[in-house]
């Protein structure tokens, strides 16, 4: 019997399976997640003495007294939300939604938060446990929306976690530092003069505008930050003309800035509008740079990534904790929780044999095996916080 068996009894490992199974066929996308709403509502339910409420629209929380009433409270976050992707990973239990898929393991992390409660409704905290279910992470909003609810209040430490298919099943990220990027967008809106294709020199290309800053963009990263210190430029869509024989009169570029420090967030957003303006201006043409910013970086602090560690070393032993392979640029809105409470994120191995098609892909597909092991984990993280939050008293 391996320790995540031990900790996990096989009716919480079967419960979690049959969840993740039936949440991945029914996905919903952000704010729309009704149906996933109502399963999760009535799974939280069946946990022994969980109160279960409804928040941020689409939104599930669950509420498991403590042992001593006003106790620190300490909640744990799943997100449920799926994307916009037709899934092709031929398994029989695949999205039934056309062009909807799970493809970034929130069934998983669904399914491992009501595994969690289960765990902890066994022996409870010395205050009270909140479970919640977060709607709409993917599009960066269903946080704040949380947050706003006020369901939140009071809390004295929040833990997330996240499916990682390039590390092994039983392995969990659990390091202070950045964990997570931020995750601004922008708009570079490349204004100039069309006319005939055959004509250019009666014309301001944007085009051609808009090719020279995209690739001025990469100097970006490569030029102005320290070696070693983690940034990305990306273009991601290219917007312009409407007939091959035809130069159009603007141009449109949307991408993402990604750091792990507000001082790099800042230089990326500076030298993006700065870079672009020139450029344009090269060319003889304009440009207009909006940048919209997204969710900020997750820096994990060491006191509570420490609760994390010693969790996860009592739990699957020390060799369980792991580096990840390479610095983290995806963004998480777990991030606009630990600027107003004390909290930490970790990433849990969900990989297996063979290669494994990465996040937000059709054939993305983590290992069953992950549920147990982050249900263990996050409940044991949970225990380790209501200790330090009480004083440090072990039971």
């Amino acid at each position: 019997m391996t320790s995540t068996q031990r900790a996990v009894p096989s009716d919480v490992t079967d419960l979690m399976l049959a969840l993740r199974r039936e949440l991945h066929r029914h996905p919903e996308l952000a704010f729309e997640e009704h149906r996933t709403a109502d399963r999760l509502a009535k799974a939280l339910g069946a946990v022994p003495g969980m109160r279960v409420e409804r928040v941020a629209g689409t939104g599930v929380v669950g509420r498991l007294p403590g042992r001593a009433p006003g106790g620190p409270v300490v909640a744990i976050r799943g997100d449920m939300d799926a994307l916009p992707i037709q899934e092709a990973t031929g398994v029989p239990w695949a999205s039934e939604t056309p062009g909807v898929m799970h493809a970034c393991g929130h069934d998983m992390h669904a399914a491992w938060t009501v595994g969690a409660a289960h765990l902890l409704a066994a022996d409870p905290l010395e205050g009270d446990l909140l479970c919640l279910l977060q709607p709409a992470e993917e599009i960066g909003k269903g946080a704040q929306a949380v947050l706003a609810s006020g369901v939140l209040d009071g809390v004295g430490a929040i833990i997330g976690a996240h499916v990682d298919v390039r590390l092994p099943v039983g392995t969990v990220v659990a390091e202070p530092g950045p964990i997570a990027g931020s995750t601004d967008e922008f708009l570079v809106d490349v204004v100039g003069r069309g006319g005939h294709a055959a004509r250019p020199h009666e014309t301001h290309d944007p085009i051609v505008a808009a090719a020279s800053i995209v690739v001025a963009l990469q100097a970006i990263v490569a030029r102005r930050l320290p070696p070693g210190e983690p940034g990305v430029v990306t273009v991601g869509m290219v917007r312009a003309g409407s007939a091959p024989n035809i130069i159009p009169d603007r141009a449109e570029l949307r991408g993402t800035l990604r750091a792990v420090r507000p001082e790099t967030r800042a230089v990326l957003q500076r030298e993006l509008t700065q870079t672009a303006e020139a450029v344009a201006a090269a060319h003889n043409v304009d440009a207009h740079v909006l940048v919209t910013p997204g969710t900020p970086p997750i820096v994990n602090a060491p006191v509570p990534i420490g609760w994390a560690r010693r969790a996860v070393a009592a739990v699957l032993g020390p060799d369980a904790l792991v580096l990840l392979p390479h610095v983290n640029l995806g963004g998480e809105d777990f991030a606009f929780y630990v600027e107003r409470m004390p909290g930490c994120f970790l990433r849990i191995g969900a990989g297996g044999p063979g290669e494994r098609a990465p996040a937000h892909t059709p054939r993305f597909l983590p290992e069953d095996g992950a549920l147990a092991v982050g249900a263990a984990v996050l409940a044991a993280t949970a225990r380790e916080a209501a200790r330090a939050l009480s004083g440090g008293t072990r039971r």
